[in-house]
């Protein structure tokens, strides 16, 4: 189940929830305003989420940044009636697509049939939706070019768009004050394809990005904050596996090989599915 976390003097968040995919959300406290990022994907995640928040003194959000238009991120926006949403433009426009859309669980299965959908949202949805389907697309009142400078009193949140393979709409939130950079999804692969995977170029590429930011704590939307130690391995192993991913053309169990004779050891689970996805990329 979720817990609530701070981490230093502004930043709240609520952890991810595996089974419904429900994203971690994060909330800025300003000496001003309040910004959350991320809308959840269901009014009731985002319910949640303020309704802890509010046990603990901090105020509903003023402003609220979609990360990108995946469900996961968007469908809790309906619940904010009184926020104003940001988004990028790319953002506004694949959200456009989903208005629509019916939700029930025939029309979902026919989409992931037709190949619209992806069987693991479809199972997260009807997961997260059990006893009722009136989603809501509300889109975003103010959409980005590129990047915007927020500042919240005492404490500043840059949302910048970055893209990556996950979706070409991604932004980041960074907190500049706390050196917390937000990272959404934009660093998992691509996942509405025929193969989860991720391309040499756009990674090499977002990773120069993400690496000009001045950041101690990152957050992936579906995982735990990691530290930059951490971020810097996931850097190299990003790297070193898209280096041999060229090297080798793509050809997984070359890949494998190689890799292995670098790192010295049996690798792990996550790092042979990290090949796999730049392989199917290649």
């Amino acid at each position: 189940m979720h817990s609530i976390h701070k981490i230093g003097k502004s930043f709240w968040y609520i952890t991810s929830v595996s089974l419904t995919d429900r994203p971690i959300l994060g909330m800025v406290v300003g000496s001003k305003k309040t910004l959350m990022i991320d809308a959840g994907n269901s009014e009731e995640h985002m319910h949640y989420f303020l309704n802890e928040l509010q046990k603990r003194e901090v105020p509903n959000p003023d402003l609220v940044v979609l990360t990108h238009w995946h469900w996961d991120h968007i469908f809790g926006l309906s619940a904010l009636p009184d926020t104003v949403s940001i988004a990028s433009k790319e953002t506004e426009r694949e959200m456009e697509k989903l208005i629509p859309f019916s939700w029930s669980d025939e029309a979902i299965d026919a989409r992931v049939n037709e190949g619209v959908e992806i069987e693991f949202c479809a199972k997260a949805i009807k997961e997260e939706y059990t006893n009722h389907r009136n989603i809501k697309i509300t889109l975003p009142d103010i959409t980005i070019e590129k990047r915007a400078e927020i500042n919240l009193g005492d404490v500043t949140c840059i949302v910048q768009q970055v893209g990556g393979d996950h979706a070409a709409d991604s932004v980041i939130v960074y907190i500049k004050e706390e050196k917390i950079l937000f990272l959404g999804d934009c660093i998992y692969p691509r996942m509405y394809a025929e193969k989860v995977h991720y391309t040499i170029s756009e990674t090499l590429r977002l990773l120069d990005v993400l690496e000009t930011f001045d950041a101690e704590t990152f957050i992936p939307s579906h995982q735990q904050p990691i530290s930059k130690e951490a971020f810097d391995k996931e850097v190299v192993m990003l790297r070193t596996i898209a280096k041999y991913t060229e090297v080798c053309k793509g050809d997984l169990p070359t890949i494998v090989k190689e890799y292995e004779n670098y790192v010295k050891r049996e690798l792990t689970e996550d790092e042979l599915e990290t090949i796999s996805h730049f392989a199917d990329g290649y």
